[in-house]
C-alpha cells in the first residue's frame, strides 16, 4: 500500500514547517447533503399532494434562498461560538500564567509526566515549552481543554455551507425549471447521483470506500425524501 507522504528528514522537515490551515468539508458536505434533501423533500411533499408545478418551483426556490441563508447564518454563529470560546481560554491561561506561573509549570509537568517524561528530560521539556508563553499557552489549551490552535473563519464556513446548499438544493428542481417530461422521475434520478456524489468524495477522508459512503449518503437521502413524499400524499387524502 502506497503511504500517504513521504517520511524522510527533509520530507517532514518540510511538511511540519508548513502552516496547519483550517478545513471547511464539514461545512460544505453538511450544506450539500441538508440542500439536496430539503428541496427535494419539499418536490416529494408537493407531488405527493398532487400540487401543481407553480407550487414547485414557488416552494422550492423559496426554501432555496431562506433556508440556505439560514443554514449559512446558524454555521457562521455556532463557528463563531467556538472561535470567541478559544479566545476566552487563550485568556484565561495567558492570566494565570501572568498571576500564577509556577502552578501553571506544575500543570506543564504532570501533563508531561502522564505522557511518560521522567527526570531531567522531563524538566527539559517542561522548561523548553514555558520559555515561550504562546507555545505554553497552545500547550495548555490542547492539553487542558481539548481544543485546537487552529481556528475555523466562521465566513468562510458559512460561504462554504451556502454554496454547496445552493449548488446541491438546485438540482431537484431542475426537471421542473426546464420543464422536462417526467420531471419528477427526473428529480428522483438526479437527486440520488447528488446524494451518491457526496457520499463518494466523503470517502476521501474516511476509511470506507467510495461506493459505501456513497450508497450511505443516498440511503439516508432517499429515506427523507420517501418520508416526505408519503406526509404529502396522506395529507393531501385527509384534508
Amino acid at each position: 500500500m502506497q503511504l500517504e507522504h513521504e517520511h524522510t528528514t527533509e520530507a517532514i522537515a518540510e511538511r511540519l514547517s508548513g502552516d496547519v490551515k483550517p478545513g471547511y468539508l464539514r461545512d460544505f458536505v453538511y450544506g450539500g447533503i441538508d440542500g439536496a434533501i430539503t428541496t427535494f423533500a419539499i418536490v416529494s411533499g408537493v407531488v405527493g399532494a398532487d400540487l401543481s408545478l407553480r407550487v414547485i418551483l414557488i416552494l422550492g426556490v423559496a426554501n432555496l434562498l431562506a433556508d440556505g441563508l439560514s443554514m449559512a447564518a446558524g454555521n457562521y454563529s455556532a463557528t463563531k461560538s467556538e472561535v470567541d470560546d478559544y479566545r476566552r481560554l487563550q485568556a484565561i491561561e495567558r492570566h494565570h500564567i501572568a498571576k500564577v506561573p509556577e502552578g501553571e509549570r506544575e500543570e506543564v509537568r504532570q501533563i508531561l509526566q502522564s505522557k511518560g517524561l521522567e527526570g531531567a528530560a522531563l524538566e527539559e521539556a517542561v522548561g523548553a515549552i514555558t520559555a515561550d508563553e504562546e507555545r505554553w499557552i497552545n500547550t495548555m489549551l490542547v492539553e487542558e481543554y481539548g481544543v485546537l490552535p487552529v481556528q475555523r473563519s466562521p465566513m468562510r464556513a458559512a460561504q462554504a455551507t451556502f454554496l454547496a446548499f445552493l449548488l446541491c438544493g438546485v438540482v431537484p428542481l431542475l426537471p421542473f425549471l426546464l420543464a422536462l417530461p417526467h420531471a419528477f422521475i427526473w428529480s428522483i434520478v438526479l437527486t440520488a447521483m447528488v446524494f451518491f456524489a457526496i457520499g463518494s468524495s466523503k470517502s476521501r477522508w474516511s476509511l470506507m470506500s467510495w461506493w459505501a459512503s456513497g450508497c450511505e449518503t443516498l440511503c439516508i437521502g432517499l429515506a427523507a425524501a420517501a418520508i416526505a413524499y408519503g406526509i404529502g400524499y396522506g395529507l393531501d387524502r385527509l384534508i
